[in-house]
């Protein structure tokens, strides 16, 4: 082979190892992040580890915070303390699909907030407290059959309005859940201090059977 046919083969070898070299260059900035996103990035959590708290424990935390709240009730100062208390106590019962729920007290905030009742909603939505948890929910705190909500709320909205201090219709409710939202709401017409504690401490008797259906039921 002449050396004149031997310089086009030497150009096209020293080209290949040029593009052989570009190939095999570092990664740039973007490259290195892309890499290292790629190697590092943490695994997703499985369902199971976010999973909602069962319900006797969902039932324990409302019930505690309403034992709270009532506990603050029962000793307030005054009586925009004890609205406030029983706001918060009749909020965490009825949830936003219940009766009575909002900024009763006018004072700018829903205390007692949340996004699903103790018991169920007007229109039948599920609440905290659940028949399957045991018997003594299903007789003491829910108060037995739920199948039409509207009525059940009907019924202690008419009470509440019957109520006086020679007429107590309140016993007569199965649910005793239902009846701390009947205190909760005389507190809430009431300006007498005195008179807020009184119902308070009628609260704190249902808040106690309530827990007593959750833990020592049988």
């Amino acid at each position: 082979m002449t050396r004149i046919a031997l310089v086009p083969l030497i150009a096209l070898s020293i080209l290949c190892l040029s593009l052989s070299a570009c190939s095999a260059r570092e990664p740039q900035p973007d490259d290195t992040n892309s890499i290292n996103d790629a190697v590092e990035a943490p695994a997703v959590p499985a369902a199971a580890d976010s999973a909602a708290p069962d319900g006797f424990s969902a039932f324990d935390q409302r019930l505690a915070a309403i034992e709270a709240a009532i506990g603050t009730w029962s000793k307030a100062p005054d009586i925009a303390t004890a609205h406030r208390a029983a706001e918060t106590a009749r909020n965490l019962v009825v949830g936003p699909a219940g009766p009575y729920y909002g900024d009763s007290d006018r004072d700018g905030t829903v205390s007692g907030a949340s996004d699903i009742g103790f018991l169920p909603g007007r229109g039948g939505e599920a609440g905290i407290a659940r028949a399957d948890l045991n018997a003594c929910v299903a007789r003491d705190v829910l108060g037995g059959d739920w199948s039409d909500p509207r009525e059940r709320w009907a019924i202690l909205d008419r009470a509440i309005k019957a109520w006086s201090p020679t007429n107590n219709p309140f016993p007569t409710f199965p649910s005793h859940l239902q009846r701390i939202v009947g205190w909760a709401s005389l507190t809430l017409a009431s300006q007498d201090v005195a008179k807020a504690r009184e119902f308070a401490s009628h609260a704190r008797l249902h808040s106690d059977v309530s827990r007593k259906a959750l833990e020592s039921c049988g």
